[in-house]
């Protein structure tokens, strides 16, 4: 059994390598292929115009896909594998994403030929929620505009939130999208005495220490809403003029998931009409931002450059923790992070 893992910039060959090494001793024949962009950025404006236009929308090199019909499994993080792959693939039998979301992957073509696809939920998970926990004290508690103030040889407390600087403690704190990453952050705001909310359609069972609440009434109650769900054409611009105008306006929205859960221009109204307290973000339609963005003239943002999910710990992970699904598929095990029903081969 052939499975090819495909790197990029983010997790290199060598961590590909390390981590479905533990797939060997069930007679599988790990290669790894390399695809990286010339910078950071170069990736990151590929993985933003595949999520806009799908996988289709950035073709892989000859060199990476040479011979892909002889592989059982491919394994990828960003690299996209649209129609054309796929339909080469002859004897494919799972894609494995070494992340969330899946939009790099022509999931209807796999389904169709019954291949199945896996995720990797909640592989940076612990990463993204840290960040959003810092994106939101930086915010309120306004640190990133200190920072840069001092930079500017000013030493000032005049800032947008000047008159209602808060705690986070009894605060309230609504999560849209109440998976891995809104359950640790959820944790966390617990720890620091928020009332927490969350939003999602998709959640039964127990929710503890969140709320589940209708997304108006999240909106309206809430201090700080944070942004968790996964990106699809039912979620594009989940938060639009209309929600904005629900909330407070003392509130702050936080971004740490996909730049399409937001219309962009309608936040960028809301700021600037002071509308809502501010915001902090992660993502945007257009990366990297543009020097003349008007976000970038607001000063009630704090953004960062796409960085909430990039730790070390995530990136070394990723593949030992796919891997282990992939065991689990290879024996027999049916409990498993399939994202299109559709029931493995192998055994």
């Amino acid at each position: 059994m052939d499975l090819l893992a495909i790197s990029d910039n983010y997790i290199p060959a060598e961590f590909m390598r390390q981590g479905f090494a533990s797939l060997e001793d069930l007679g599988v024949r790990v290669q790894v292929r390399s695809w990286e962009q010339p910078t950071l950025i170069d990736l990151q404006q590929a993985n933003l115009a595949i999520e806009l236009h799908g996988p289709d929308a950035v073709t892989l090199p000859h060199e990476v896909t040479e011979g892909i019909e002889r592989f059982d499994i491919v394994c990828v993080q960003f690299a996209p594998l649209g129609q054309a792959v796929v339909a080469a693939a002859k004897n494919l039998k799972a894609i494995g994403v070494l992340r969330g979301g899946t939009e790099n992957v022509a999931v209807s073509q796999a389904t169709a030929r019954g291949i199945a696809v896996l995720n990797t939920p909640g592989r940076n998970a612990r990463a993204v929620a840290e960040c959003t926990l810092g994106l939101i004290l930086s915010e309120v508690r306004n640190i990133a505009r200190g920072h840069a103030a001092l930079r500017a040889g000013i030493w000032t407390r005049d800032f947008p939130n000047r008159d209602e600087i808060p705690e986070l403690n009894e605060r309230t704190v609504g999560l849209v999208g109440y998976g891995a990453v809104a359950r640790l952050l959820a944790g966390y705001l617990q720890a620091m005495g928020c009332r927490i909310l969350a939003y999602d359609p998709f959640v039964a069972g127990d929710t503890a220490p969140a709320r589940m609440v209708d997304l108006p009434v999240l909106l309206e109650q809430s201090d700080v809403v944070s942004l968790h769900a996964r990106y699809s054409e039912e979620t594009r611009h989940l938060i639009g003029a209309a929600q904005l105008a629900l909330m407070k306006p003392s509130a702050v929205l936080v971004n740490t998931a996909r730049s399409g859960l937001v219309d962009e221009p309608a936040l960028v109204d809301a700021l600037q009409r002071r509308a809502i307290g501010g915001a902090a973000l992660d993502v945007f339609d257009q990366e990297p931002l543009p020097a003349d963005h008007p976000l970038i003239r607001l000063d009630n943002v704090t953004l960062v450059p796409h960085i909430a999910g990039s730790t070390i710990d995530a990136f070394r992970n990723s593949p030992k923790m796919l891997a282990a699904h992939l065991r689990r598929m290879l024996t027999g095990d049916r409990l498993l992070p399939i994202i299109n029903a559709v029931e493995p081969r192998f055994v």
